[in-house]
């Protein structure tokens, strides 16, 4: 049941991201729900002004893409719905639209049931979808909750927050089984080898979500001798991120607290680059370094893997592929399915 319902709510997804005109029942919800839903998408820079509609739209587009029925059988498949369900607390961060989606399906599809605590960055897009989810099977009312308030009896958490969130996790969660999930960043590999189309394409990498994912791209590792022109170059395109209010905010902030504690940057008027071998960046900026050999590179994302979510270049993931996580690719590299079955 739960495989058709969420492949059926898949297609919606992707009529929603390409904003297509409702042309019958058959796509699950009447012209005027499916109206309203695009008012939700629309609507959300409203809440939280990270969320355009372009970028709710580039989320939706990218969970269509998964939630297909090959994919979600062959995903669960791969392990045993549990016998005695569960109550599960998923505390959702609210950095990008429905970053905590992927907890929530996979809650469900392991047969316990899901408590989302509502980041407030983001309260009013899940709740939209799942009132379609209850409007085509009723009974899912026993399995799910959704609350921006405290939460009631449940039997264990998975929370994903800030690094400073994870002393309040412990203490009010320690006690229960549980996953939590700090900041993690990506990083990209080049070689210098890189085409001007694959530098391109890690603009998406880049300033998708304007940076706020844990899959963005905050730091280069670059060749001894390789020229930023050529990077510079190739995220051209983007130029128009900066003129989204918010970002154009941070970069024009960091830019002057830079320059006035005299921290040497490189400057294309739309991002800011800092030679630097810190992994984590404000929006805006982007650290880079240097290696020199094979083994130098190799150390140095290893030194830092547990802070590491996602590695493009080539060897790694694909430039421009970032943001196309699979239903297998855990955040942390935690099997929360796997997990989840244990209980």
């Amino acid at each position: 049941m739960l495989i058709e319902l969420f492949t059926k709510l898949g297609s919606l997804f992707g009529h929603l991201a390409n904003n297509d005109t409702w042309e019958d029942y058959s796509w699950g919800v009447t012209s005027e729900e499916y109206e309203k839903l695009r008012y939700t998408v629309n609507r959300q820079f409203v809440y939280n002004g990270w969320f355009t509609k372009e970028s709710v739209e580039r989320a939706l587009l990218s969970w269509s893409e998964v939630l297909t029925e090959d994919k979600l059988q062959e995903w669960s498949d791969a392990y045993q719905q549990v016998k005695s369900p569960k109550r599960i607390a998923v505390i959702m961060a609210g950095n990008i639209p429905l970053v905590g989606f992927h907890d929530f399906l996979t809650v469900l599809l392991s047969g316990h049931r899901v408590i989302g605590k509502l980041s407030s960055d983001d309260q009013t897009l899940l709740p939209s979808f799942v009132e379609i989810l209850y409007k085509w099977e009723p009974s899912l009312k026993e399995w799910i909750v959704l609350t921006p308030a405290k939460l009631p009896e449940f039997d264990a958490v998975i929370a994903t927050g800030s690094n400073n969130s994870m002393q309040h996790f412990e203490q009010y969660f320690g006690k229960y089984p549980h996953i939590f999930r700090k900041n993690r960043t990506s990083v990209a590999v080049f070689n210098g080898e890189e085409t001007k189309e694959e530098i391109e394409a890690l603009g998406e990498d880049i300033f998708a979500y304007y940076g706020l994912g844990c899959r963005n791209v905050t730091h280069l590792l670059l060749p001894e001798g390789f020229n930023l022109d050529r990077f510079f170059e190739g995220i051209f395109k983007y130029n128009e991120v900066i003129y989204h209010k918010k970002y154009g905010n941070n970069y024009d902030y960091h830019k002057a607290v830079y320059l006035m504690n005299k921290i040497s940057l490189l400057d294309n008027n739309f991002v800011l680059l800092r030679e630097s071998e810190e992994l984590h960046s404000p929006i805006s900026l982007i650290h880079y370094h240097y290696y020199k050999t094979s083994t130098d590179k190799e150390a140095f994302l290893q030194a830092h893997g547990s802070q590491i979510q996602a590695i493009v270049g080539h060897g790694y993931i694909p430039f421009g592929e970032a943001q196309k996580p699979s239903l297998s690719d855990y955040a942390d590299g935690i099997d929360t399915f796997a997990w989840l079955t244990s209980l």
